[in-house]
């Protein structure tokens, strides 16, 4: 029997354990998605205690604690700090082959040198420890960042954000660079929100009065160029599928001004504005240099009971099961015809379209970029042993392993680093038993740059260019 998640975790034989510890273990982190706050980071303001790292704001963790029986008092609500950490222990002493488990353990080994499991047992014991760390520093999120060997990361960023904590950051003496990225879910999902008040906010931002749709564009063009001033590289769109419904410029502006006067859509007039608005979205990225992130298959916000009292990001979102391979072929191949196909990073938070996801990706690659097509790696829902190890080997299957730009934490919290230590033991794992069983040759250097390359470098050179 292993020692309990020991120094050979996810690790069954000596190739994998070679591979981890000579080409993943040490490489730097870039995490290229997250939600990470750049006003926090700038701040830089010490934690109270573990409650306020671990549960503040974790919505994996709340979800959790709901399916085991938790009140809302102990999750969200106004319990004392050690109450709700105790009744997060009572949760995941039973969350066994929940990743939580394992995340939770390898933040508490990483970051604290503790490697008792946290049951309701221990729970008092672990608490007067990392409080006894905490209290003794090292835990403002600049550290925790540099600690964690992080080379840069990039937020999650409103095109209507001022990005004043960017650019205080950039007059900071920094080991790691911060990037904001542009994420317009307001001007896509127009449905879900009071667009006419957030036309009026994005308007005042970019000094451009928006009356049409054409007045609406040049406003996100200008938003992007402000964005990349900053080292943005990147876009992030969530949509739950990408509709192809193409419409005259002359009825797009009809439709926008239906919504901007607060008139209801039809779905019809819906998916026309999407298409249209995310067609030159993409075709400017591709003219700017970003990246375009498209997550696809959410089903959001789906207890309304909860939604009302709790907001949005509170764990009551799943897994949505519409078809996407025709929408997205016809998306991409939109901006392909005009040659304005920007670097495009699919992922998927349905494992049933990991096979149409993987061989999308195949359709419209070109050499500006190795795989500038990209299979985005396993997301939210999948973000565990079994869905990277799916992702993995569909990607393996069916594209370029070793071009593949690998993790991200898609975190909120300053201790998730030790994700990429998951997917890179899972990573390792997964090569060293297909060398192991004679499938692929034990060539440390071919293994060297597939493993590093996947850890970072492919990261590194995708966004930022060759080193």
């Amino acid at each position: 029997m292993k020692k309990f998640m020991g120094t050979d975790f996810l690790l069954n034989n000596e190739v994998e354990k070679e591979l981890f510890e000579l080409f993943a273990k040490d490489k730097p982190i870039f995490d290229w998605h997250c939600h990470l706050s750049a006003k926090e980071i700038f701040e830089n303001k010490a934690p109270k205690d573990l409650c306020e790292l671990w549960l503040s704001g974790d919505h994996y963790k709340w979800r959790a604690m709901r399916s085991a029986g938790i009140e809302e008092k102990f999750i969200t609500g106004d319990a004392e700090p050690f109450e709700k950490f105790a009744a997060y222990a009572k949760t995941l002493s039973l969350a066994v082959g929940n990743p939580l488990y394992h995340w939770s353990h390898l933040e508490l080994q990483r970051y604290f040198g503790i490697d008792t499991p946290l049951s309701p047992d221990t729970a008092k014991e672990i608490w007067d420890k990392t409080q006894e760390k905490i209290n003794g520093g090292g835990f403002t999120p600049r550290e925790l960042i540099s600690a964690s060997n992080v080379f840069a990361l990039c937020t999650t960023d409103d095109p209507a954000d001022s990005l004043e904590y960017h650019k205080k950051l950039l007059g900071e003496n920094l080991s790691f660079c911060v990037y904001p990225a542009f994420r317009p879910d307001k001007v896509i999902n127009i449905e879900t929100h009071n667009f006419p008040e957030y036309l009026s906010l994005l308007s005042k931002v970019a000094e451009i009065e928006i009356n049409t749709f054409s007045d609406l564009k040049k406003a996100l063009s200008k938003r992007m160029d402000f964005f990349r001033s900053l080292g943005s590289v990147a876009s992030d769109q969530s949509v739950a599928t990408l509709p192809y419904a193409p419409a005259p410029d002359s009825e797009i502006e009809i439709i926008f001004e239906k919504a901007k006067s607060g008139t209801e859509l039809s779905v019809e007039e819906l998916d026309k504005y999407k298409f249209a608005v995310l067609c030159f979205l993409g075709k400017e990225y591709a003219k700017k240099g970003f990246a375009m992130e498209l997550h696809l298959g959410a089903l959001r916000n789906n207890n309304c009971r909860a939604f009302s009292s709790l907001g949005a990001d509170s764990g009551f979102d799943s897994i949505d099961d519409q078809k996407q391979a025709q929408g997205l072929s016809r998306f991409l191949d939109t901006l392909d015809k005009e040659e304005l196909l920007p670097k495009t990073i699919l992922f998927t938070l349905n494992p049933k379209d990991n096979f149409v996801l993987g061989s999308m990706i195949g359709n419209f690659q070109s050499p500006e970029a190795k795989s500038k097509i990209q299979f985005g790696s396993a997301w939210w829902f999948n973000d565990n042993i079994d869905g990277m190890t799916a992702q993995l080997k569909a990607l393996a299957n069916l594209g370029v392993l070793g071009c593949f730009v690998g993790m991200v934490t898609d975190s909120r919290s300053f201790l998730s680093y030790p994700r990429h230590e998951y997917f890179r033991r899972i990573l390792c794992h997964i090569i060293g038993s297909w060398v192991n069983d004679g499938l692929y040759p034990f060539d440390e250097k071919a293994l060297k740059r597939i493993i590093g390359g996947i850890c970072f470098d492919n990261a590194r050179e995708y966004f930022l260019g060759s080193a």
